[in-house]
């Protein structure tokens, strides 16, 4: 089962997910997206929160109110839930999908990180009842596929990049020809 929430509305259509358990944790970890953010709260069990950004934005392009949204859900769907839920200024690491490094000797849901200076650190000094309460009004439990859509989302973008290519390749044999036809003026 994967949890979806919405965004505050404020900041655009953003999808905000996690998962039941740690194996479902691991389907996600496994079929993300390169727009995914991951987070989760430092040095503690808890929930693997992501958040899909679009097409050709990054990390960098994370607003406020959506980090916000993102580390007040992790910090209330914590593993130790009571404890990071009521413990002040906790620290939620977060990173883009990509950077995951899992390997056979992990644990299931574990992680570690390709390179550590992709991981961004924030505080959260409390939890904020009316931004948790308001994403739970907007969640939605689904049982997907993540494999089916991760290789449907994979075909779209080669035949994309398949299209592109012969139209370059066609826009290309276009340019020699109009040079040919000149240099037989």
């Amino acid at each position: 089962m994967v949890f979806y929430f919405k965004a505050r509305p404020d900041v655009g259509d953003y999808t905000i997910f996690m998962g039941l358990d740690k194996f479902e944790n691991e389907e996600l970890i496994k079929y993300g997206f390169p727009e995914d953010i991951w987070f989760h709260v430092d040095k503690m069990s808890s929930a693997h929160v992501y958040l899909r950004m679009n097409k050709g934005q990054t990390i960098d392009d994370l607003s406020e109110g959506l980090l916000e949204d993102c580390v007040q859900l992790v910090k209330a769907n914590s593993i130790q839930g009571n404890f990071c839920n009521k413990v002040n200024n906790i620290e939620v690491v977060y990173t883009p999908w990509y950077n995951l490094k899992k390997t056979a000797s992990m644990d299931v849901g574990q992680v570690g990180f390709h390179n550590s200076k992709m991981v961004r650190t924030v505080k959260v000094e409390k939890r904020l009842n009316e931004v948790v309460n308001r994403l739970n009004k907007t969640k939605v439990e689904r049982k997907p596929d993540l494999k089916a859509e991760r290789e449907s989302v994979n075909a779209a973008e080669k035949a994309e990049r398949k299209l592109q290519l012969r139209e370059s390749k066609d826009e290309e044999r276009r340019w020699r020809g109009l040079k040919k036809r000149n240099k037989q003026r």
